[in-house]
């Protein structure tokens, strides 16, 4: 069984177990985006354009990171792995989605020109810390495959901002009267 599917399983299992729900309809409503929790969705469906999008899922790995920086820290007593590794490919997830609305808005002409900026210095910033992970992280052998993982899609995502930079369309010039 993939291990992205698994740990997500295991995770809305947990969830649900807390929030008493039942977990086959906890996973069942969060299948496509299972990393994503239903506001956090209701926020990317309600959000008018690309751009905006694009900033919610940049967002949300940042806090993922966060997250994962405190499960480092303060390791849960219960499922730490499976949280750690979770969190990581949430992490991945949404700045996967996020890279892949600047692909749609560059085909569709959007002006991202800020999702593009934003996405650009996040990577950075993004890169930088999961860096410092792959170095002197503690527990590393635990989520050393997603972090991996995570550190070649966030190197991706900023080389496709690169690209999309010169790519995309230059804002309009307004002429004066």
């Amino acid at each position: 069984m993939n291990r992205r599917i698994l740990v997500a399983a295991l995770w809305a299992f947990a969830v649900s177990a807390v929030c008493c729900v039942s977990p086959a309809r906890t996973f069942a409503q969060r299948a496509d985006k299972d990393y994503l929790s239903s506001v956090e969705a209701g926020k990317i469906r309600d959000a008018e354009t690309t751009n905006d999008r694009i900033k919610l899922f940049l967002t949300f790995a940042e806090d993922r990171l966060t997250k994962f920086q405190y499960e480092l820290e303060h390791p849960s007593s219960n499922k730490h792995t499976e949280m750690l590794n979770y969190l990581m490919n949430s992490y991945i997830g949404c700045v996967d989605d996020a890279a892949d609305l600047i692909q749609l808005g560059l085909e569709k002409q959007d002006n991202i020109r800020q999702g593009i900026d934003l996405m650009a210095s996040k990577s950075k910033d993004f890169l930088e810390i999961l860096k410092k992970y792959s170095v002197n992280g503690s527990e590393l052998e635990i989520y050393k495959d997603n972090l991996d993982d995570a550190m070649e899609g966030t190197e991706d995502a900023l080389k496709e901002a690169e690209k999309a930079r010169k790519k995309a369309a230059p804002p309009p010039v307004r002429r004066k009267n």
